[in-house]
C-alpha cells in the first residue's frame, strides 16, 4: 500500500510567492504517493501559467478569493475566511488540514491541523532593520493572532532550523515545533552554462535587497539579469526580466553560470534551491538560513556591502576552476533537499496527528524532522 494511500488532504496555499512552488510540489508528491488531496487558494487566483504546475497531477484546486492575513491586518475577512473554510471541511471531510498561513489555526477544525510558517511580518521587520511600524495596532492584533495560531494548532512546522529559532524567540509558544526542510524533484544540470549571473525576487521588497545587487553589476565583465515584479525604479547596469513563468525560470537557471541572491531575510529560499539544482554556482548573503543549508557550497558575502558582492562577483567570472567546484558542490548539497525526504517527514507527522486521534499528540512528542 501506498504511504498515503486513505488520507485525505486540504491544504491552504497563496499564489504571490514561493509557498505556491511549495504547495505545489508537495501536493503532487502526496498525491502520487495516494493521498486524496485539495489545494484551497487564498488571495489572488492561480496564473495560467501557475495552474500548470498542477498539470497531469491528482490535485484537486479550489479558488476562494478570501484575502490573504498580511493584506488584512485589520481582520475584516476572518468571519468570511472562517465560515467559507468551515463548509469547506464539512464538505471534503479531511483526516488533516495543512495550512500554509497562521490566521487560519485560530480556527475551529474538526480534522488535526499542521501550520506550517513560512514566513511571518515580524521577523520579515527585524531582518529588514524596519520595526517601528508594529507597534500599529492592527499589527499589535495580527501578532496575537499569530502567538494564538502557533499555541491552537497540533502541529507546527518551519522550513529551517534558523527560521524556527526566530520565530520561538517571537512567539515563545508553549508547543515545540518540528523542521522540515523544502525539497524539490530531482533534475540533471544541462551543462550548457553561459557568461551569466542571475538573480530572482521582488524589487519592492525590501527583504530581498535587489538593490544591492544592482549597485554591484556595474563594471562586471558579464551581464546580469534579474527576474522578478519591476516598479518604477529600475537602475541602469541589470536587464529586468519582470515575472516570468516558473518554466521560464528553470530555463534561466540552466543557462546561467551564477546565481546571487543578497537577501537580508529568507526562511528557506526555494530558488536558491532551484539554481543549485540547475548547477549555478551559489553566491549568497551572509545570513543564518543560508549558512544552515548552503555552508561550504556558496560563497558568502555582507548583504549591506555592494561593494564586496561586485568584488566577489567580478573575482568568480575570472575564476574558471573554482566556479566549477561550487557548481559541482552546490548540485551535490541540493540533492539533500529532495521532494521525497520533505514528502515523507509531512507523511510522517500526519500519520502521527491521525494516529492520536481524538487525543491528539502535542507537537512536542513530534520529533525534528529535517
Amino acid at each position: 500500500m501506498s504511504p498515503g494511500a486513505d488520507i485525505r488532504i486540504m491544504m491552504t496555499t497563496d499564489t504571490v510567492g514561493g509557498v505556491w512552488t511549495y504547495s505545489c510540489a508537495l501536493a503532487s508528491s502526496l498525491a502520487a504517493s495516494g493521498a486524496d488531496i485539495t489545494l484551497v487558494t487564498l488571495g489572488p487566483r492561480a496564473r495560467i501559467d501557475q495552474r500548470q504546475m498542477l498539470r497531469d497531477t491528482r490535485v484537486h484546486l479550489i479558488e476562494t478569493d478570501l484575502a490573504l492575513e498580511w493584506q488584512d491586518a485589520e481582520g475584516r475577512n476572518v468571519s468570511d475566511a472562517r465560515r467559507m473554510l468551515a463548509n469547506l471541511e464539512a464538505r471534503l471531510m479531511p483526516d488533516i488540514v495543512h495550512l500554509n498561513s497562521f490566521r487560519e489555526a485560530t480556527f475551529a477544525w474538526h480534522a488535526p491541523t499542521v501550520l506550517v510558517a513560512h514566513s511571518c511580518v515580524n521577523s520579515w521587520a527585524l531582518a529588514c532593520r524596519d520595526t517601528a511600524w508594529l507597534g500599529e495596532p492592527r499589527w499589535r492584533r495580527y501578532t496575537e493572532r499569530v502567538a494564538a495560531a502557533l499555541d491552537m494548532t497540533q502541529a507546527w512546522v518551519c522550513p529551517s532550523r534558523a527560521f524556527y529559532d526566530v520565530m520561538t524567540t517571537i512567539y515563545q509558544p508553549r508547543s515545540r515545533g518540528a523542521v522540515i526542510w523544502n525539497g524539490i524533484a530531482p533534475r540533471e544540470p544541462s551543462g550548457r552554462k553561459r557568461d551569466l549571473i542571475f538573480a530572482a525576487g521582488r524589487l519592492w521588497d525590501r527583504a530581498k535587497n535587489i538593490e544591492t545587487l544592482a549597485a554591484a553589476a556595474p563594471g562586471l565583465d558579464w551581464p546580469v539579469e534579474v527576474a522578478g515584479p519591476i516598479d518604477a525604479r529600475r537602475s541602469t547596469g541589470v536587464t529586468w526580466l519582470g515575472e516570468l513563468p516558473h518554466e521560464a525560470m528553470d530555463a534561466r537557471l540552466q543557462r546561467a553560470a551564477i546565481f546571487v541572491s543578497p537577501a537580508f531575510y529568507e526562511p528557506f529560499g526555494l530558488s536558491v534551491l532551484e539554481a543549485a539544482a540547475a548547477g549555478c554556482a551559489l553566491v549568497l548573503s551572509d545570513i543564518p538560513t543560508f549558512r544552515e543549508l548552503w555552508r561550504g557550497a556558496a560563497l558568502f558575502f555582507d548583504p549591506a556591502d555592494s561593494d564586496a558582492l561586485h568584488r566577489t562577483l567580478a573575482e568568480l567570472c575570472a575564476d574558471d576552476t573554482g566556479r566549477a567546484r561550487l557548481q559541482r558542490v552546490g548540485y551535490e548539497q541540493s540533492l539533500t533537499y529532495s521532494l521525497a525526504r520533505m514528502t515523507s517527514a509531512y507523511l510522517g507527522l500526519y500519520q502521527d496527528l491521525i494516529a492520536s486521534t481524538p487525543t491528539i499528540a502535542t507537537v512536542s512528542q513530534i520529533e525534528v524532522r529535517a
